[in-house]
């Protein structure tokens, strides 16, 4: 018998494919989902091979948890938050650990119960603008409609609204550049990920404009003391008193990575898990007719608000499995600070750990059926803390868990109250990875349901589309899972 007290990273399997010199780099790009539920099989830890180099999957969901919660130990890192700093450098979702205790105390009031109030007034209007806007019959580019709307709203939250259309459109084209290519960047050995290829060269031109346009936002804002009630203003505003005196206010060169982390995952994460959860509900008319009955009665003709988030129960279940079967940081990496143990194997200072909200929600010993969607699953029932993660879990869990959620149901709630949704045509539609669950090239048909009494700011169901909307995302545009797991 092996004993487990004193075994080593060696008597971990090796995930099966490995090719000499790649590893397992082939089949994490032809098709990652597939390649990551296929070591499904190995209960609690797996080895991957990437180029020279490996990592440890752990299978888990108590070692997992027991990874979240010993973030000293098992710290941010890894080839995924390394591409990340590289955007957003040392903001909450990316900071080592000796630097997040003192973030977060700076950022939490930002996202205080009693702010979130008035940013769901926020939601709610950004989604009743985005949805009158449609046309009857018309086949919608799900994400980028989705994005428009998170857009919108995350200006608004961050911003006060108050930044010029070609600033917003420039910033929305560089995240697209940047975003796209993180999962291949992740990928690439370091030597090649120097070569200055034209991809190379456009990833650093909008890497270093995004930089500069939030620098000049943040400049403006520094000069201009007023509390616009954003979350700029919080941050700006925000003094840890336990920190030494020169560092109880974030610097400029903080602000900046907070606002970069804030802005990315505001816009990214919860539009695609808005797509999923539109694609979804078109794909199973069952739930849609439920929902668009708990939306009539809920809403009762009159404009949607956050006074009604506590009776969109089915809303929530919704967005809930949705988020189950498509987390948005389908992946995550950890670094092992120092020597330890977990799952009764030494692993070595400097070894990389993989994470996988993906695999843990699919998995058949935890959730029957688990490619099922199932919104009753949760009926009655609160999300496992070890079994459910897709905002991660600990003292790193994503600051903006309750921000992103009520985001979500409301602009679903905003959708299903005008909206009938079907599938274009019969194939089914997969996810594209890139560092998330891509839902680019979703697209659905929508037909009108019946007319809401109030429109918003004038706004009516042949409403012209809003000049500051967001390019179409590329080829290859991928999103930032920032705002999922911090």
């Amino acid at each position: 018998m092996t004993d487990t007290t004193t075994a080593t990273v060696a008597s971990i399997p090796v995930a099966p494919g490995a090719l000499p010199l790649l590893g397992h780099a082939l089949p994490l790009l032809r098709d990652p989902l597939a390649f990551i539920l296929s070591l499904a099989e190995h209960p609690r830890m797996v080895r991957i091979r990437l180029g020279p180099s490996s990592a440890v999957l752990v299978c888990d969901p108590a070692l997992t948890r027991q990874v979240f919660l010993n973030d000293r130990t098992f710290d941010k890192g890894g080839p995924i938050y390394d591409r990340i700093r590289e955007v957003i450098g040392d903001g909450l979702s990316t900071c080592p650990y000796r630097l997040h205790r003192r973030q977060r105390r700076l950022c939490q009031p930002s996202f205080h119960p009693a702010r979130l109030r008035g940013y769901a007034a926020v939601f709610a209007r950004a989604s009743e603008v985005t949805a009158a806007s449609w046309r009857d019959g018309e086949v919608l580019d799900v994400t980028r409609e989705m994005m428009m709307l998170t857009t919108r709203a995350t200006m608004e939250t961050m911003f006060s609204g108050a930044l010029p259309a070609q600033t917003v459109r420039q910033a929305l084209a560089d995240t697209n550049t940047v975003v796209s290519a993180f999962f291949r960047r992740m990928m690439t050995p370091a030597l090649l990920r120097r070569v200055p290829t034209p991809k190379k060269r456009r990833y650093d031109r909008a890497r270093a404009r995004l930089s500069a346009t939030i620098a000049e936002i943040i400049a403006a804002r520094r000069a201009d003391p007023t509390d616009h009630a954003d979350l700029l203003s919080a941050l700006v505003g925000a003094v840890d008193v336990e920190s030494r005196d020169d560092e109880q206010r974030l610097s400029d060169a903080e602000l900046a990575d907070q606002a970069l982390t804030f802005f990315l995952g505001g816009m990214e994460t919860t539009a695609i898990t808005l797509a999923w959860a539109l694609h979804l509900l078109a794909t199973h008319p069952d739930v849609q007719r439920r929902l668009q009955a708990e939306t009539d009665a809920v809403l009762a003709g009159g404009p949607l608000g956050p006074e009604h988030l506590p009776a969109l129960d089915l809303a929530g279940r919704v967005v809930t499995e949705t988020l189950r079967l498509y987390p948005p940081a389908w992946m995550m990496t950890r670094t092992v600070t120092q020597d330890a143990d977990l799952g009764g194997v030494r692993l070595r200072g400097g070894s990389t750990l993989v994470l996988s909200p993906y695999l843990i929600h699919r998995r058949p010993d935890l959730y029957a059926e688990p490619d099922r969607f199932d919104p009753d699953r949760w009926r009655d029932v609160a999300p496992d803390r070890a079994t459910y993660i897709p905002f991660g879990a600990g003292a790193r869990k994503c600051i903006g868990d309750q921000f992103a959620l009520t985001e979500a149901i409301l602009a679903l709630t905003a959708v299903v109250a005008r909206w009938q949704l079907a599938p274009v045509g019969d194939q089914p539609f997969r996810p594209t990875v890139e560092t998330s669950l891509s839902s680019r090239g979703l697209r659905l048909r929508i037909s009108g349901r019946r007319r809401v009494a109030a429109d918003v700011a004038g706004s009516s169901a042949a409403a012209p589309r809003p000049v500051s909307a967001p390019p179409s995302p590329p080829p290859g545009a991928g999103t930032c899972p920032v705002q999922h797991e911090e």
